[in-house]
């Protein structure tokens, strides 16, 4: 069992006892047999959650808009013709999947993320015991209605069990088109406490009245949205009613990481560091229908997060992270915590944004052998060695 002393959650100091993947006890002493691991004032918090990631696709180069958009269609149109040209987009697209499944795994982990809403087919890899992060997968979804059309969308919200989210992107626009997806959606009788709308830029005050009405819920992707559109959804109200989870879209259109966005979010709207944490971890939980993540306490996953002492959230950067455990296991990390916590022969030392850090050696060797990598990380020509 390993018991985490001196760690400070939610303000106070305390001890977090873990068993295999789960949290224990919040608050008890260590017993005897206990590996004990002083984090000395370190913040302890639950392993962040992305509400919305298309994993496949965080390798690709961001590309800046020719224009504002009025409509994400406009965009799709633009990239599909852009893809048939030769070039970075080209290259990067010819990646093979496998690979770019790994490298939007890596990118969360490096971020302190463990669970993922991913936004495309659960493909197998997701699921594999040595992917990166956690993956959602009680989930039903549709792509859009622009995409699908009304009768796949709405087969697809009647297929999705009870006690499910159903998520689809939908008013990604500032136009009348965008605005009216979500009366459309109302009108198929998709618009349920189940449902989690991505997006939702051209939602007006009465359209967020009603998805307040209906139990229903946002996952915002500011960086995406400004990128695109210039301006956002308006979350004020959403949030202060706890109907507000936070992505990061890809990189393609979004941001380097979750933190990078919860620093757009704080840019855009005024909240507490606790509301803002919620974002990500409790609201985020609540809203996936993920009810033994996004807390630290008894019988919760040992999913954890330990970053500096003393630093809100939105000032981390993933350089900074101290350490990240999925499951109980410790995946990334600074060396000292890391090597505390298994042998050398573990580890691998990468250096993260110019830092040392720590990273699980298979996870790092894998990495070694693709095609493509991740911006900011970089592997030691020697495996694992980490001091």
């Amino acid at each position: 069992m390993l018991a985490l002393t001196g760690c400070e959650v939610g303000g106070e100091r305390t001890t977090v006892r873990i068993a295999g993947s789960r949290i224990v006890s919040v608050g008890e002493r260590p017993e005897v047999q206990d590996q004990v691991l002083d984090l000395a004032g370190d913040r302890l918090l639950p392993g962040l959650i992305n509400a919305h990631d298309h994993l496949p696709l965080n390798h690709l180069p961001r590309l800046e808009p020719a224009r504002r958009y009025r409509n994400v269609r406009e965009w799709i149109d633009e990239l599909d013709a852009q893809r048939r040209v030769e070039g970075p987009l080209e290259a990067a697209v010819a990646v093979p999947l496998g690979e770019r499944l790994l490298l939007g795994g890596v990118k969360n982990l490096l971020s302190g993320v463990t669970t993922v809403a991913h936004h495309d087919p659960l493909y197998p890899e997701l699921c594999d015991p040595g992917y990166p992060v956690r993956v959602v997968t009680r989930y039903g979804w549709a792509h859009s209605l622009d995409i699908e059309g009304e009768a796949k969308v709405r087969e697809s919200h009647r297929r999705t069990p009870a006690g499910w989210p159903w998520i689809i992107h939908a008013a990604e626009g500032v136009d009348e088109a965008a605005r009216d997806e979500f009366r459309r959606l109302d009108r198929l009788g998709c618009l349920q406490s189940d449902t989690l709308l991505v997006h939702g830029v051209a939602l007006g005050p009465q359209e967020r009245h009603r998805l307040i009405a209906a139990s229903a819920a946002l996952i915002w992707c500011p960086s995406s949205n400004l990128h695109l559109f210039g301006v956002t959804a308006d979350v004020v109200e959403l949030v202060r009613t706890g109907r507000v989870a936070l992505g990061t879209d890809s990189r393609l259109t979004g941001s380097s990481d979750l933190l990078d966005e919860l620093r757009a979010a704080a840019g855009q709207v005024a909240m507490t560091p606790g509301a803002l944490e919620s974002l990500v971890t409790r609201d985020a939980a609540r809203l996936l229908r993920l009810p033994d993540c996004g807390s630290v306490a008894p019988r919760a996953r040992a999913d954890l997060l330990v970053v500096p002492a003393g630093m809100p959230l939105q000032r981390v950067r993933r350089r900074d992270i101290r350490l990240v455990i999925l499951d109980g296991v410790a995946l990334y990390g600074d060396p000292d915590l890391a090597c505390a916590l298994g042998p050398s022969e573990r580890w691998t030392e990468v250096r993260v944004d110019g830092r040392v850090k720590a990273l699980e050696a298979s996870l790092a060797e894998r990495l070694r052998h693709l095609s493509a990598g991740e911006p900011g990380l970089e592997l030691t020509a020697v495996a694992g060695r980490a001091a």
